[in-house]
């Protein structure tokens, strides 16, 4: 991040989304080998002979590993696919713009100049207010509103956000610039 930051600019906060989307991927990533744990051993008990009298003890290999196989292909479609998403998204605050970066392999990201930054504004569901968190919107004027969704600590990082608006140079002037004499005639 540093080779990219502007000559003068600091970076003040680095966030992700809220981690509330990761519960169902968590939830899965620990039944499900729990399940197919309980499935391998049902299987070496000889219980699916009682089921399909054709299944003989040569086919226990072959199904705990179709079982172990269909286990691995559901953490890596569902669990880990939605982690390394949820990993992706960062929000970047430095004192002259806000950076959203998603992606990994494959990144998108947009850059908002905190000069052109006219409103800020908070939006949380009844969720999301139980979780400090929440949508920040960034109503930059021409282009419309930019929305951070699923800030945590939202009312901690819109402060610094203001913050950061506060400290801008008014007028072009940057601090501790001292104007030569002007004569306004």
């Amino acid at each position: 991040m540093r080779k990219e930051l502007l000559p003068g600019e600091q970076v003040l906060t680095i966030t992700r989304q809220q981690g509330r989307s990761l519960f169902f991927p968590v939830l899965v990533f620990v039944l499900v080998p729990a399940l197919t744990a309980y499935a391998c051993a049902w299987i070496v008990k000889g219980n699916p002979q009682r089921l399909a009298p054709f299944i003989t003890a040569g086919w226990t290999p072959w199904l705990i590993g179709v079982s172990v196989g269909l286990a691995a292909f559901i953490l890596l479609t569902y669990s880990v696919k939605r982690f390394l998403r949820w990993r992706s998204v960062r929000y970047i605050l430095t004192s002259r713009r806000i950076i959203a970066r998603h992606g990994m392999l494959r990144r998108r990201d947009w850059q908002v100049p905190l000069m052109s930054v006219r409103n800020v504004g908070i939006e949380q569901s009844l969720l999301q207010r139980s979780l400090h968190s929440g949508n920040i919107s960034l109503d930059t004027g021409h282009s419309g509103v930019l929305v951070l969704a699923d800030v945590p600590h939202v009312g901690k990082f819109r402060g610094f956000i203001v913050d950061a608006l506060e400290d801008l140079p008014r007028d072009g002037v940057l601090e501790g610039e001292v104007l030569g004499d002007l004569d306004f005639e």
